[in-house]
């Protein structure tokens, strides 16, 4: 795993880029359209990474001043104060939102970068772990939104090329066991990765070596993210190579955040 942080804040400027000129054209009409996920409008995922930015924001203040991180009381207020914003403003506030916090990261000098320590959704993170836990969100979400315009959308390659190493720990966060016993070999391509995905009364999944057979599945790698991520219904699926896994029982397992 890419553990520099220029990398990580490198593709967050791409997403950042990459949501803005998809966003700032938009009228009101669209941005009121219904975006990937179901319960939000594109305005509304803007709202929510122009949110999350505060909420990032405080934690790498928290992080350089060796504070304990905001917990849900300081949450409750972004979240409304954001969800009382018009489309519009949803929309134009969260980009500068958004822009502000990415500055913040990109502006951390030697020293700041050090020394950020943070304990957060339970995980003891640095600099490189912040920024790629906001790429995850951050990728994702703008896939929400540009697909919801181009049917072909798909997330950025630098993204993908950070991600897929990340898949594990989120596997077992996300992941709803069904209770059946599962070993299977998953080989992605661009870039080519192994992994053992295995369920039973919880779901895990491992980097492997490629060497025990030929893969269950075999897919693309910005595909397996989104899988994992709950973004891969069958009108979002490119062709795979099907060698026994079930992709609607693997979609079932991983119904999404």
């Amino acid at each position: 795993m890419e553990n520099s942080l220029a990398p990580w804040i490198g593709a967050l400027r791409h997403s950042h880029d990459h949501l803005q000129a998809v966003v700032a054209p938009l009228d009101l009409g669209q941005l009121q359209q219904r975006s990937y996920c179901s319960e939000w409008s594109i305005a509304q995922v803007v709202s929510h990474l122009g949110s999350q930015a505060e909420i990032w924001s405080l934690f790498l203040d928290a992080g350089l001043a060796g504070r304990e991180p905001p917990g849900q009381e300081e949450f409750g207020p972004i979240w409304a104060a954001w969800n009382a914003k018009d489309p519009q403003a949803q929309a134009a506030d969260g980009l500068r939102a958004d822009g502000a916090t990415l500055e913040r990261f990109e502006s951390l000098d030697a020293d700041q970068r050090a020394r950020l320590r943070l304990r957060v959704f339970g995980m003891d993170a640095d600099a490189v772990g912040l920024a790629r836990m906001r790429l995850g969100e951050h990728a994702i979400h703008t896939w929400d939104v540009a697909v919801a315009l181009d049917p072909s959308a798909t997330v950025a390659p630098d993204a993908v090329n950070l991600l897929i190493d990340t898949l594990g720990q989120l596997a077992g966060w996300v992941g709803k066991p069904d209770g059946r016993q599962r070993t299977l070999r998953i080989r992605t391509t661009d870039p080519e990765r192994h992994f053992v995905l295995q369920t039973g009364t919880d779901v895990t999944l491992t980097a492997a070596d490629g060497k025990d057979g030929p893969p269950d599945l075999r897919l693309p790698a910005e595909a397996f993210i989104r899988l994992v991520y709950g973004r891969l219904d069958p009108a979002h699926t490119p062709p795979v190579e099907n060698g026994g896994a079930d992709l609607g029982e693997l979609r079932q397992l991983f119904p999404g955040l």
